[in-house]
């Protein structure tokens, strides 16, 4: 069965796929308000594959905006916090993907599984944007308190990023449909 589709159906796609998943994980209990699961960092890690850098950045934008209106703040400071961090992620991911693909170039198409798994990939989002996000506290919030909190976010924020990665890995052996649309793009 031949698979197909545009990154203008994909982008989409994921986008709200993006949303499902910061709703679902909106509400999840959180121990402390701050800390967030990164579900809706599932599509962007599996954008790499599927889709040029231009459009994850896309994607990540649509991400951002769709977790500000569901949980009411995009007009706030913690809108500037996911923004950071999610464009940071991004970025963090996309340089790694590239670094070790060499698909270095921005409206490129070629697209191919990763010689670093998605759990590498993940780690990597999630410390670039726990860096930033501890970057802006200490300049905006919490000053040189920061210290105390860092700690539980880095902390935190490796064990999602690596327990992200093992699903995002697992969905990607097993998904019907991601090695379809994958196929599709090498073939294009």
């Amino acid at each position: 069965m031949k698979y197909k589709h545009t990154d203008e159906k994909l982008v989409p796609f994921l986008a709200a796929l993006c949303l499902f998943l910061s709703t679902i994980e909106n509400a999840i209990p959180k121990p402390l308000p701050f800390l967030r699961l990164g579900l809706s960092n599932l599509p962007v890690i599996l954008a790499l594959f599927l889709l040029p850098k231009r459009k994850v950045l896309l994607l990540a934008a649509f991400k951002i905006t769709a977790q500000g209106i569901i949980s009411g703040t995009l007009f706030s400071y913690i809108f500037l916090f996911s923004a950071a961090g999610s464009f940071s992620s991004a970025i963090a991911m996309m340089a790694l993907y590239s670094l070790l693909n060499k698909t270095d170039k921005l409206f490129t198409n070629e697209r191919q599984l990763a010689n670093i798994s998605t759990i590498g990939i993940s780690l990597t989002g999630s410390l670039a944007s726990t860096i930033a996000q501890i970057t802006l506290a200490r300049f905006f919030l919490f000053g040189a308190n920061t210290k105390y909190i860092a700690p539980i976010l880095l902390i935190s924020g490796l064990v999602t990023g690596l327990l992200l990665g093992i699903f995002s890995e697992l969905f990607i052996q097993k998904s019907k449909w991601f090695n379809l649309v994958l196929k599709s793009e090498q073939s294009k």
